[in-house]
């Protein structure tokens, strides 16, 4: 009987050990996006970055115009170049940075900075900023709910896209 109870209390344990609870998933959901030559290749670029989701807001709530912004949620938006690239005439060696936006009406300013593994834009430094681009604003036709990030192929290399709700946001990148 004594031995009955032990494996009981044994078992109620184990039990309560090894439940998991995932009430706290993370509401913004980490992605990775890729630019390819083709299906098959190595990628010339990769972003990671988390996916904040509208439900029912506004983008211009989120993220107001004229502020720095992590260009996606929790950690900071990071972009990996496996090649030298050209951006508006500017060369960026190959390398890992953070990823920044401040967004506007006509265009944003897409920033790459030196400092990594940062949490939001709380640690931004614009004394590390690698360099400044203009990016292009459009009306979304397909109204997107979770902040998503693509690239399109080219003929000099890709199209960085940022789309979340109506506003899409276009850089091209040469590769």
């Amino acid at each position: 009987m004594k031995s009955l109870a032990y494996a009981a209390v044994f078992l109620g344990f184990s039990i309560q050990l090894t439940a998991q609870s995932f009430t706290n998933l993370d509401r913004s959901p980490l992605d990775i996006s890729y630019a390819r030559p083709e299906r098959m290749a190595d990628p010339d670029i990769r972003i990671i970055y988390s996916r904040p989701q509208l439900k029912g807001r506004a983008v211009e709530d989120l993220v107001p115009n004229g502020k720095i912004w992590r260009t996606g949620a929790n950690e900071t938006t990071e972009i990996t170049f496996f090649k030298t690239v050209m951006i508006e005439g500017r060369r960026i060696e190959a390398g890992t940075y953070t990823l920044y936006s401040i967004p506007g009406n006509r265009s944003w300013t897409i920033i790459l900075n030196s400092k990594r593994n940062t949490w939001g834009a709380y640690a931004y430094d614009e004394q590390l900023d690698i360099g400044r681009f203009e990016a292009k604003v459009e009306v979304n036709e397909n109204p997107v709910e979770a902040f998503s990030i693509a690239f399109d192929r080219n003929e000099t290399g890709y199209i960085l896209f940022f789309g979340w709700g109506e506003t899409l946001v276009s850089l091209p990148i040469k590769s």
